[in-house]
């Protein structure tokens, strides 16, 4: 069998008409139904920016810092935060919190 790949699509590429969802049977790749629902979903998630989750809480990029350590404080890192079920960020951004009294 021969496996297709799906068409390039462009903003240029041209749209066909609409299909009704409630009286056609139109299937996924792996044989769900797609309902007016399923194809919202679908659209919010393709339509949902990139990246990580703000830490602000609302839609706006979050500030970064980046700074060198030791590999083994690197590492020192990385062990206490897998026990805690962390990332090392996470650990980074609570000691720093801490460290600052916010």
């Amino acid at each position: 069998m021969t496996k297709r790949s799906a068409p390039p699509v462009s903003t240029d590429t041209p749209i066909g008409s609409d299909i009704d969802l409630e009286r056609e049977d139109v299937r996924l790749a792996d044989g769900t139904r797609l309902t007016p629902a399923l194809a919202e979903s679908i659209v919010e998630e393709a339509r949902r920016p990139g990246g990580r989750p703000s830490l602000s809480g609302t839609a706006v990029h979050s500030p970064q810092i980046a700074f060198r350590v030791p590999a083994a404080v690197r590492d020192r890192a990385a062990r206490v935060a897998a026990e805690e079920g962390k990332t090392v960020s996470q650990l980074a951004r609570e000691a720093l919190e801490a460290r600052l009294g916010a």
